[in-house]
This record gives C-alpha cells, structure tokens and sequence, in this order.
C-alpha cells in the first residue's frame, strides 16, 4: 500500500488495522508527524522512506513480538547491503538502528495493538534517510551524528524500489524466525552488532551504566560487564 502524504505510517497502522486481513506494508512518500522511540518527531523530508509493516501474530506473547525488531535490523542491513552492493559500512545499533559508517541511516519503531479480549497486533515502523539526512544541529548534542544512503555511498534509490528490496529480506528472516525461534536471529543480529566488546554506555529515564557489551540474551536484552558484575538491560538508549 503506497500512500502519497500521511500523519504517521504507524498512527495509519493503528487507526486501519481492522480493515486489514493479512501482512501489509504501508509506504508513505511523505510523513507529515513521523515519530521515534520515546515520541521522538522523526524528520522525514520527500525522497526518504517511511513504512510500516502490519503484522497479525497469533497467539504471541509481546515480549516475543518485540523481537521482531532484530528481524527489521536484519532486513535493513541485507536490503542496504544488496543495494550497494557492499556490507563493509553497515553496523546494527542495539535496540533498534542501523549505522552507516558509524552515523545513523535508519531507525525502527516497534507499537502493540490493542484489539481486545488480550489480543494484540505489530506496527514496524521503519525510517530511513535515503536522500536527506536530519540536520544535527537539530538533535541531543550526544545524539549519533545522522547521514543519507546518497550523500554516503552515492547511491540513489527511490522508497518503493527500496521497499521491494526490504520486503524481500524481511520475509527471509521472519519465516527463519517462526520455524527455528529466535536462536539463529540472535546469531545473525550480533555477527552485526555495533561495538560488540567495547565499552558503551546504556541510559534509560532512571540510571546510566556504562561497561563491556558483552552479547545480548534470548530475549533481546543488552548484557553488560562492569566493574560489579554483569548487568541485563532490557530497554535503553546507548551512546559510545
């Protein structure tokens, strides 16, 4: 589903989700209140992609739900890389971006929902500056400075060829994940972490903690060693 101008491919998500029988990927070609983690306004200037794949999961606990975020990542870096024809500059960013050369080219938003009676629906919501990139000066002075795929590899590409290549790379790993669980993800996802074994620094609205990221766990969740010990993050933003 290609819309010309929208609010949110999210807030559409929610809003049509009833009308809709099975997967759906909403593309828009311009966002007019896009919106990242923590209401985050999310720039999404014309020639950028802003899409979000509507998921009906049956029976799913949201913590399983929530995975599908490392599958998103994994989609983007295979899309990105089958576009440039390269995987060198990519890097995925624990929870939920992916780099390019270090800087920020693409971000994912996971929402639940609500349908009643304990059932619930997935929103993905992916973003990435394909043509533009936000201008810093407009971002958390610690914010990872943001770039474009153009201005990076030169590559031009327009949203729905994009969408066609990410589609694809999406439903790879999805239905990996529904026939082998979330094991061979988990593998795939940190052969492609960002800083794996460095030092970094977990932040959420109560502490700051910084130490070794050690690996993630079975459920998604950040392992870090410090000085005390090891440290299990389930949701945070993370500087280097």
């Amino acid at each position: 589903m290609v819309l010309s101008e929208i609010d949110s491919t999210n807030a559409f998500a929610a809003r049509e989700y009833a009308s809709m029988t099975g997967p759906t990927w909403v593309l828009a070609l311009r966002q007019t209140a896009g919106r990242g983690r923590r209401g985050r306004a999310w720039s999404d200037p014309v020639g950028n992609f802003a899409a979000t794949l509507v998921l009906f999961p049956k029976g799913e606990a949201p913590d399983r739900m929530a995975l599908r975020s490392f599958i998103a990542a994994l989609a983007l870096y295979d899309a990105f890389s089958a576009v440039i024809g390269q995987t060198a500059p990519f890097a995925l960013k624990w929870p939920n971006d992916v780099l390019l050369n270090g800087a920020k080219v693409a971000g994912i938003l996971l929402e639940t929902i609500a349908l009643g009676h304990g059932a619930y629906g997935l929103a993905i919501g992916i973003g990435v500056n394909l043509a533009h990139a936000p201008n810093a000066a407009d971002l958390p002075a610690d914010a990872i400075a943001p770039v474009s795929l153009a201005e990076q590899t030169g590559v031009v590409i327009d949203p729905e060829t994009f969408l066609s290549q990410l589609a694809q790379s999406y439903e790879h790993f999805e239905a990996q994940f529904r026939t082998q669980g979330f094991a061979p993800i988990r593998t795939a996802w940190l052969a492609r972490a960002a800083k794996l074994g460095e030092r970094i620094t977990a932040r959420t609205q109560k502490f700051e903690i910084s130490g070794i990221f050690e690996t993630i766990d079975e459920q998604g969740q950040l392992i870090l060693s410090t000085e005390r010990g090891q440290h299990v993050i389930a949701a945070a933003d993370v500087y280097f």
